[in-house]
């Protein structure tokens, strides 16, 4: 029987929701609120500068890309332009100055957007992972359906979410395992090892995904937030998909580890996952940009490196993207065989 009291979602019982709350199969919940008091009384946390200005000037990214061509261009945090097959396409965008339900308190953005907001080509979709301000921001949200009304897809329940904000937005809420077909790509939702909330009573009440993109110029996976969760996502989506041009990667907010493993991969794990998948390129991000947990601002850089270099990875394949940072992606052999 179906449990009541979830405020975004009233589906059917499932292998990964229990009528109330969704879950990770086999995997490990968010940690309570004791052992978030103990984090963040804990100590620990290295200092970050004020500012972390990227080297890169703000792009102003081509109108349209086509042909063989894929463009990723760092926003910022987990905020991708992706250009491809013609189609404009934006991840979690977050163009506001904290990552916060408050506009006085919270993680404050260190560097300036990547790119200005009105120097956007026509968005025609946006992809929201799930519901943490770091990722789903009303405000950004908002301006972008005025200014390109998107489409908007996102995993079960945020709808809910932007829709009362947003009421006339085009939203398709999707379940792992869907699959959308839009003009020129098709779009498929698929598992992470993650959670939500928006606030303290609504945790795991809607769900969290990570995306395929199916492109006549190859396969992009996008991941917004994951747990590495013993790499089974990504073997699970090289099986299914068959490898891709290019996965775009969470890799900082990873301390401490014994809180963040289940909700936050390291670089050394976005490394492996990079393999697992059997993704040609990587662009990493998640860093930079809010300070979230205990490690320095450019710790994740350097923990990159030299995961990459253990690995025995060219370090031009897994881009540690900064604001403004262009990403031409190199030709994929998968989208020749």
């Amino acid at each position: 029987m179906k449990k009541s009291g979830n405020p975004y979602h009233g589906g059917p019982v499932s292998d990964h929701f229990d009528g109330l709350r969704f879950y990770n199969p086999g995997g490990t919940p968010p940690r309570g609120l004791a052992d978030l008091l103990h984090w963040q009384f804990g100590g620990g946390r290295v200092a970050w500068p004020a500012r972390y200005d990227s080297p890169f000037p703000q792009a102003k990214p081509e109108l349209s890309v086509a042909g063989d061509r894929l463009r990723v261009t760092m926003v910022g945090h987990a905020t991708l332009l992706i250009q491809v097959a013609g189609i404009n396409i934006l991840t979690d965008p977050v163009w506001s100055r904290r990552a916060s339900p408050f506009t006085f308190a919270g993680p404050l953005r260190r560097n300036a957007p990547g790119v200005l907001m009105s120097d956007l080509p026509p968005i025609d979709l946006v992809l929201v992972t799930h519901n943490h301000y770091d990722h789903l921001d009303i405000d950004t949200l908002s301006t972008l359906h005025a200014q390109h009304a998107p489409q908007i897809i996102t995993p079960l329940g945020n709808d809910a979410i932007i829709r009362r904000s947003i009421p006339n937005a085009e939203i398709r809420a999707v379940d792992w395992g869907d699959r959308m077909e839009l003009e020129g790509a098709v779009v498929h939702a698929e598992p992470c090892h993650h959670w939500s909330a928006r606030h303290l009573r609504d945790r795991r009440m809607a769900l969290w995904a990570a995306f395929v993109i199916e492109t006549p110029a190859g396969k992009i996976y996008h991941v917004g937030d994951t747990g590495f969760h013993d790499g089974i996502n990504y073997r699970a989506a090289r099986e299914k998909h068959g490898g891709f041009r290019i996965a775009n990667l969470p890799f900082g907010s990873y301390e401490p580890r014994w809180f963040m493993a289940s909700q936050h991969q390291n670089p050394e794990e976005a490394v492996m996952g990079m393999v697992a998948c059997g993704a040609e390129h990587a662009a990493g991000h998640h860093w930079g940009t809010f300070r979230l947990t205990n490690e320095g601002v450019d710790e994740p850089l350097r923990a990159l490196e030299t995961a990459l270099d253990g690995a025995g990875i060219e370090r031009s394949r897994f881009r540690a993207l900064r604001p403004g940072e262009v990403f031409d992606v190199p030709a994929s052999s998968l989208a020749r065989e």
